[in-house]
């Protein structure tokens, strides 16, 4: 049995994790604006509920570019605090098991891979969509990483007078449109013409991101995740709508574009590492 975890900067959650089965799970909001050791200290709490001497080892997502093999972890988004943590070397000090860090959205595409909707392609990417949006790479059946997990940041890329991450996550709602990507969702079930077409406006700088994906690595699926790809429904058509003009018709015609099925799929994935 494995211990999976998903640190994010809203919540953190943890899960025990037998033969591709989550057997236990539990989440609690992280004090996202305390001190490293506040953090640790929540994760301690966490981790210390669910061990036990079937524990074999401890796998964990988190949002940064780390140092894979020390399993060090710079710049932690939305955790000022964590700026260099040794997470590796102070997760196995403590718990005498192996440890293994990779950056959370890999974990996503991993557990797409391995367990989810991207179980019969090679070649994918799994995008994250939520309070910033990240990237993981399936090249050939593995996980590609880049030196420091940091291949998939495809939200940094430059776009209009800003980047991708600022259209095409939840500060696009926020910024322009005054609600939260949750609100416009909940309206947008309920038929709200101002929250559908905010939703088809949104589609639309998503459909060019998708064409930088398509541009630089050609998956045959693109597999969308995160809180906000829970209005794929509604953001779907426009996407579709705005990258027929890919100019490689091949690749185009080829690629699936999907939603995740399964919300545990990130802790999935982290118990794959």
């Amino acid at each position: 049995m494995k211990l999976a975890i998903d640190l994010g900067g809203t919540n953190i959650r943890i899960a025990q994790v037998e033969n591709r089965t989550i057997l236990n799970k539990n989440s609690i909001p992280c004090f996202s604006t305390g001190s490293e050791e506040q953090v640790l200290s929540q994760l301690y709490t966490l981790i210390d509920s669910m061990m036990n001497s079937d524990v074999e080892g401890i796998g964990i997502g988190v949002p940064s570019v780390i140092d894979h093999k020390k399993g060090i972890v710079y710049n932690v988004m939305n955790i000022p605090s964590w700026q260099e943590v040794a997470l590796k070397d102070i997760l196995q000090q403590r718990y005498n098991v192996p440890v293994e860090v990779n950056n959370d959205s890999n974990c996503f595409a991993l557990g797409e891979k391995l367990y989810g909707q991207g179980i019969n392609f090679a070649n994918l990417v799994g995008v994250t969509l939520g309070t910033g949006v990240g990237a993981g790479i399936i090249i050939n059946n593995q996980l590609y990483c880049g030196d420091n997990t940091g291949a998939g940041e495809i939200g940094s890329l430059s776009y209009l007078d800003s980047d991708f991450e600022h259209y095409c996550s939840s500060s696009f709602f926020v910024d322009y449109y005054q609600m939260t990507g949750k609100g416009a969702y909940e309206k947008a079930v309920e038929g709200d013409a101002k929250a559908l077409m905010v939703w088809n406006e949104f589609g639309k700088h998503l459909g060019n991101l998708v064409k930088v994906i398509l541009y630089a690595y050609d998956p045959t699926a693109i597999i969308f995740g995160g809180s906000i790809s829970a209005a794929f429904p509604f953001f779907i058509h426009s996407l579709r709508k705005n990258i027929v003009d890919f100019p490689y018709e091949k690749s185009l015609n080829n690629v699936h574009l999907l939603s995740t099925i399964n919300s545990d799929i990130s802790i999935l994935g982290a118990s794959a590492l």
